[in-house]
């Protein structure tokens, strides 16, 4: 089973509200891209923080800075602030490659999805529109780029 079948299949389990943002959303809606990471959102409470945390733990991921759900949940806007924290990231220790960064700077509950099928099942994933949004936030060469394809996706349909 993939990363990202096992990060889905624990968030459904544990009932995590979430979505994929970043490369693989942009690939989900149908643009060429590749990507290494999963990058997702989640609802800004601690009970999802929380969830968040336990269903990625089940996985063998852990939290590369040493701070609980909890406390992510607590001082999220100091992070972002004062440390320029902009996700959350977890990793698999035994095999590195295995990157899971939650993005602490939207907040899923005021954000749109959509489902798409992937291979045992639906997966969510962050609406065209406020993806671009997002990306558009951000202002990286890359979200740049992502937001040509997404707008060009958008007008074939």
């Amino acid at each position: 089973m993939s990363l990202l079948e096992r990060i889905v299949a624990a968030f459904d389990r544990d009932q995590v509200p979430y979505a994929l943002v970043g490369g693989l959303a942009v690939a989900l809606h149908g643009a060429p891209r590749g990507t290494m990471d999963v990058d997702c959102i989640i609802r800004h409470t601690e009970v999802d923080f929380i969830a968040c945390e336990r269903a990625l733990r089940s996985i063998g991921l852990v939290p590369r800075l040493p701070v609980t759900a909890s406390e992510v949940f607590q001082f999220r806007a100091e992070y972002i602030s004062r440390r320029n924290l902009i996700a959350w990231s977890f990793i698999n220790l035994s095999h590195p490659m295995e990157v899971v960064d939650v993005i602490i700077t939207h907040d899923l509950a005021t954000l749109s999805t959509v489902s798409k099928r992937f291979r045992l099942g639906k997966i969510k994933v962050l609406s065209p529109r406020d993806l671009i949004e997002m990306k558009r936030l951000s202002g990286r060469p890359q979200d740049i780029e992502d937001i040509k394809m997404l707008e060009a996706l958008l007008e074939e349909t």
